[in-house]
């Protein structure tokens, strides 16, 4: 009998990945292209999406290729994608702006504004989405103020994954669970939310129509059809965000069991039966399917920190791994050495834009390994400050399972076991997103009867355990590092005050500087 497959194609911050997955959730084939991050100017994070959209169809030409061969038949393709993504078309459907991605800082300003007030807490409430710099609500207000020009000119708002599927199935759809990143969607009620639409000054008209996640769509546009190998019958189902669909493709999608990823950036997230927002306001709640939220927090600064660490502190001759290689020369807890890595900026537990990363406790004594281990700790303990958020907000966490570019590395496999101070199983693969939208992929397509069975099919490579001295290490000074961001808070706050933010006006690709995709 011939192998039947269906394509989870995840297009993520710095590379579409594509795996072709069976009802048996074995792996028959995989394929990966890279793309650049931009930033024209400081605070900046935007992408061409023209070249992503080449990217899909080369990654999945490429599978299907290797699929033909072995006479593999392809069922259909499914989609994820990065969340909070935002860029304007105009009445012809070109775009107006480049792909505004999460990472952007530009609407600080707005979010800040908008957080505290009882309107910024009651939306977050509704549609899940913190009120942060990432959210497209909050970037479509920093447009109304600061580019009403492009605002006005604007017949559409979209994000990526909703531009890709445009482009081939000339369809402008979005699902449930991209929407519900969005700030935008009602999540109690999967309708746009007329209040934050008003306060974004966008039209529901100006938006893609709302589907689920398991919508199917057919009629491949002819010459996208070609390129990628496929016949254009072949259906495509629209598929959910990374972050949820990571959980599915890693097995974390029953109570107790949470999902940790570090790509670029990364997350802690454990899946529920309803959507809830904790009264304080420090985890997001996105969409997964009908019956499926996850509940958690992610933070900007992942394997992206690499790149910067062997640049700046470690041998720039050397590659990632030689990092961590390197950190891993010094003691847990870096010898009394704190690093918060906030590069980027900060999302959870605090979504406050303003968090600037810093080193604490450096003395004459420290060396480049101390460094360097600190800042890996500090994505470590950032998570696990998460962690404890989730659980704050009511969520029973009894296991993790975690994937990403990360668990490359047995020194930061074994590291996060540590800061987290609970088993943490590996599951065979690190495409864990992939995986979930061909697993959703299977399910819409009738092969597989629920998400929640899904979890059977995934089968786990390693269990690592906390060793008892370093988790208590950690344990300790978890308290001592989360005090830091309000401790620090007011600095940040004066910094930032003081920056020049003239180049921060402008959506122009003058001076752009090509950023090479990270450990991802």
């Amino acid at each position: 009998m011939t192998t039947e497959v269906v394509l989870g194609v995840d297009i993520g911050t710095t590379a579409t990945k594509v795996v072709a997955v069976d009802v048996g959730g074995a792996v028959h084939g995989s394929g990966r292209r890279a793309y650049p991050l931009e930033e024209p100017s400081p605070g900046q994070a935007v992408q061409d999406p023209t070249l992503i959209v080449a990217a899909v169809v080369d990654a999945v030409r490429e599978v299907v290729a290797m699929l033909r061969s072995a006479g593999t038949t392809v069922a259909g393709v499914s989609f994820s994608s990065a969340m909070h993504s935002l860029m304007a078309l105009d009445a012809a459907d070109q775009p107006l702006t480049p792909l505004i991605i999460w990472a952007d800082e530009r609407a600080i300003e707005q979010a800040e504004r908008l957080r505290p007030t009882e309107q910024g807490r009651a939306i977050h409430q509704r549609t899940g989405t913190p009120i942060h710099p990432m959210s497209p609500l909050v970037k479509l207000i920093w447009f109304g103020e600061s580019q009403p020009e492009v605002a006005a000119r604007a017949a559409r708002w979209v994000g990526i994954k909703e531009y890709v599927i445009a482009n081939l199935c000339g369809a402008w759809v979005i699902d449930h669970s991209m929407a519900s990143g969005t700030g935008l969607m009602d999540i109690h009620i999967r309708r746009w939310d007329h209040a934050a639409l008003e306060l974004a000054g966008v039209d529901a008209s100006q938006l893609s129509m709302l589907a689920p996640t398991t919508e199917v769509r057919t009629g491949l546009l002819a010459e996208r059809a070609a390129a990628m190998g496929l016949d254009d019958a072949t259906p495509l189902v629209i598929g959910a965000g990374d972050g949820p669909l990571a959980n599915l493709g890693i097995g974390a999608v029953r109570p107790g069991v949470a999902a940790c990823s570090i790509g670029t950036s990364g997350a802690i997230r454990v899946a529920v039966d309803r959507p809830a927002v904790d009264e304080h306001g420090q985890v997001f709640c996105y969409e997964l399917g009908s019956s499926r939220w996850v509940v958690g927090g992610a933070i900007n600064n992942g394997g992206v920190m690499l790149k910067w660490l062997q640049e700046t502190i470690a041998d720039s001759a050397a590659g990632e791994m030689a990092v961590l290689e390197s950190a891993a020369e010094a003691p847990p807890g870096s010898g009394g050495l704190l690093m918060l890595p906030y590069l980027f900026g900060e999302r959870a537990p605090h979504w406050g834009a303003l968090a600037r990363g810093a080193y604490v406790g450096l003395t004459h004594a420290h060396r480049r390994e101390h460094l360097l281990r600190a800042a890996v700790e500090g994505i470590c303990l950032q998570l696990a400050v998460v962690l404890d958020s989730v659980r704050a907000a009511g969520m029973e966490v009894h296991e993790v399972r975690a994937t990403g570019g990360f668990a490359h590395s047995e020194f930061w496999r074994q590291l996060l076991t540590d800061a987290l101070g609970i088993d943490v199983h590996f599951p065979q693969g690190s495409e864990g997103s992939a995986v979930g939208a061909a697993l959703l992929g299977l399910h819409a397509l009738g092969r597989i009867a629920d998400l929640d069975s899904t979890a059977d099919l995934i089968r786990v490579a390693e269990v690592r355990h906390p060793d008892a001295d370093a988790a208590a290490l950690y344990a300790e000074l978890r308290p001592v590092y989360a005090s830091l961001y309000d401790a620090l808070a007011p600095a940040n706050s004066a910094l930032h005050r003081l920056q020049v933010h003239g180049d921060r006006r402008t959506l122009g690709h003058a001076s752009v500087e090509k950023l090479e995709p990270p450990l991802d």
